[in-house]
């Protein structure tokens, strides 16, 4: 029985020495950690190398399946990337991390229904870390799949885990102004103003509901910053055509 046990916690490294459970998993995560370090500093040919280590300590390991998925992602190896997520997956449905990295994908590649039902599958996950950037997510999605309700709900509740989620604020302005809501539209447009930097966005939406309103001090106003910050953007493009016709 002592045999068994000792067998069952110790791996063989290449040298033919046995290796720790424990220093496996440990050294398994370290190479896991070191490649997505790698990964946010676009440093591609060492994140490869950590996540190759990685796998070779454990080739059904979640994490260093994910990792191989985002590389393969920047890279745009999408096939490769799609095939990687969908393993790490497979080995832990709950990994939420890698569901969610996977609904970002999905989202990317236009497949909307898919990224829609993969990020209510996330946002279901009380215990995720990053749970109100995946309601966020979820929102926009349900947009792309004309959930208008579902996406001013989620928003909300974005809001609500993180307050200070500017992004979902003006989601939730633009909804409104749309339902021609108004001055609930300017009351969300006024929040995200003061916790966050004027976007194209932003300002257009601003000069829209200004026009409502026909308060012209600040049409000008906000038209002169879109044309000063962003004369390239589309925005400004739309802005332009609203005023020609």
């Amino acid at each position: 029985m002592f045999m068994i046990l000792n067998l069952s916690a110790c791996v063989t490294n290449t040298t033919g020495k046995s290796i720790p459970k424990a220093d496996k998993e440990k050294a398994l995560a370290s190479h896991i950690q070191l490649g997505l370090g790698y990964l946010r500093n676009k440093n591609l040919d060492l994140a490869r190398y950590h996540f190759e280590k990685a796998l070779k300590f454990n080739a059904n390991s979640p994490g260093a399946l994910n990792g191989q998925a985002l590389m393969y992602q920047i890279e745009g190896e999408t096939d490769l990337a799609e095939q990687y997520f969908v393993k790490a997956l497979a080995q832990d449905p709950g990994f939420s991390q890698a569901r969610n990295n996977f609904a970002i994908f999905l989202f990317q590649q236009k497949r909307y229904e898919e990224a829609y039902t993969a990020f209510e599958t996330v946002s279901r996950d009380m215990q995720y870390s990053h749970r109100a950037g995946a309601l966020l997510n979820l929102g926009r999605a349900a947009k792309r799949v004309d959930k208008i309700d579902r996406a001013e709900a989620v928003f909300k509740q974005a809001v609500a885990l993180s307050p200070r989620l500017t992004q979902a604020l003006i989601e939730l302005a633009e909804i409104k102004f749309n339902q021609k809501e108004f001055a609930e539209s300017k009351r969300y447009l006024d929040r995200f103003s003061s916790s966050s930097r004027q976007t194209a966005r932003s300002l257009w939406l601003s000069i829209r509901i200004e026009q409502v309103f026909d308060n012209k001090d600040k049409i000008a106003s906000h038209a002169l910053a879109l044309k000063n910050l962003f004369p390239y953007s589309k925005e400004y493009l739309e802005y332009q055509k609203s005023i020609e016709n």
